[in-house]
């Protein structure tokens, strides 16, 4: 029997914990730091801060840890992998310099470039004038991606070059060395891949689809996502294949080719364009919410195909193709710009609904916001237009003064109904 520990706090290793502990193998899942939402009998948390390298290789070291996964960014970039490898842990994610492909927005242009891989023309620049021309020869809209770690929310659209300039000088009056990617402004519609890397096998996942901001109609600023449907039925499965055969194969052979290997799990966000599948951008482990959207729909052992990667072997996988898994995230009041603390959470405990948590603390029994995000509440269906009606009849029956969207899944509901009516063409 085996333990294993998942590092992050968020709704997204509420999401891996939940899958690990299915496993018949698993006897404990250790959750650093994890939060107090997802404790359960087989998923503890653990007070270890994910940045604390030493203490959760002594941790995983003692407890005899049989695997690590890595769930957040900020320990990859930082080396977690490159420590437990060399303290012989067994751990699943990239190493220090493959986790540059997030941690740095210009190195992973590189290899784009390297690569011949489809994506926006960009330009990275580390001054204020090199900026000022860059935006000045853009078209608008103008696409400003800060060039390091930003939660998620690092990629800001401004309509005008007017208030990219204003916006980017402000920038360089806080810091001089600031270092931006500004690209061109991508057109089409987006979804997400995952695949899981190991060092002789690759397992893909279905497709979803995130919605980034943090009101209906996909307005108001960015977010770390408020909200993901899969699988994308309305994507052809020919299209999915395109987009994996030119932005997932030739960006893993250009690490090799570059010394730096990928392992772990590799998001590559995709713009379907006119032109075809480009890159928006990649990450170096799951999505939050998509993870809470597609692990569920896991059907084989998630312990044993992760094990099966990291010792080298090509793991034999089974997916849910019956229904859709549609998620909702709940955030604190005045989210993403200053959450408020102390708020009820919701639990909620019905057929068909998954509840996973992330920023929640506890005031006696009861969970209360503690951060922006707190929690997901997942509703599966055999279509996207059930799914979405379901989850927003137990949400709009709370007392809540938690804020969420009410459009998740839109543009699948949007295709379904087209069906229904007889325009099939329009896709």
């Amino acid at each position: 029997m085996a333990t294993v520990l998942v590092i992050g706090a968020g709704a997204r290793e509420h999401a891996l914990a939940q899958a690990f502990a299915n496993s018949a193998q698993v006897t404990m899942v250790y959750v650093a730091p994890g939060n107090v939402g997802m404790q359960a009998d087989t998923i503890q948390p653990v007070g270890i801060p994910m940045t604390d390298i030493d203490a959760l290789r002594d941790f995983a070291t003692v407890t005899a840890i049989d695997l690590t996964f890595v769930g957040s960014e900020e320990p990859l970039i930082a080396g977690i992998v490159d420590d437990f490898q060399a303290a012989g842990l067994p751990i699943f994610g990239p190493t220090k310099a493959a986790a540059q492909l997030e941690g740095s927005k210009s190195f992973a242009k590189d290899r784009l470039a390297a690569a011949g891989i489809p994506t926006a023309a960009s330009i990275t620049v580390t001054s204020w004038p090199a900026a000022e021309r860059a935006i000045m020869t853009s078209e608008e809209p103008v696409v400003v991606k800060q060039d390091g770690l930003a939660a998620g929310k690092g990629v800001t659209i401004y309509t005008t070059r007017q208030e990219a300039l204003t916006a980017v000088h402000d920038l360089y009056q806080a810091n001089h060395q600031t270092k931006l990617v500004i690209e061109a402004y991508l057109r089409g519609v987006e979804f997400s891949i995952f695949s899981l890397v190991g060092p002789n096998g690759i397992v893909h996942t279905p497709v979803a689809q995130d919605h980034k901001r943090l009101l209906d109609g996909d307005m108001g600023p960015n977010t770390g996502g408020m909200g993901a449907y899969s699988p994308v039925r309305w994507l052809a499965d020919e299209v999915v294949a395109d987009a994996i055969d030119q932005l997932v194969g030739p960006l893993l052979a250009e690490m090799v080719a570059n010394h730096t290997p990928f392992t772990g799990v590799l998001y590559t966000g995709v713009m379907l364009t006119a032109q075809g599948p480009k890159v928006i951008e990649y990450n170096v482990r799951f999505g939050d919410p998509e993870t809470q959207v597609v692990l569920p729909q896991l059907e084989s052992d998630f312990y044993e195909l992760v094990l099966a990667l990291v010792r080298g072997q090509q793991p034999v996988v089974q997916w849910q193709t019956e229904d859709v898994f549609l998620g909702v995230v709940l955030a604190a009041p005045g989210y993403p710009v200053a959450p408020a603390p102390g708020m009820m959470v919701p639990t909620i405990s019905m057929p068909k609904i998954r509840s996973f948590y992330a920023g929640v603390g506890q005031n006696d029994d009861k969970l209360i916001t503690s951060g922006g995000r707190v929690a997901t509440i997942v509703a599966t269906a055999t279509s996207a237009t059930r799914a979405q009606a379901h989850v927003y009849a137990v949400l709009d029956a709370l007392t809540t003064k938690l804020q969420y969207r009410h459009d998740i899944g839109y543009q699948a509901v949007e295709k379904e109904n087209k069906v229904v009516s007889g325009d099939a063409n329009r896709y």
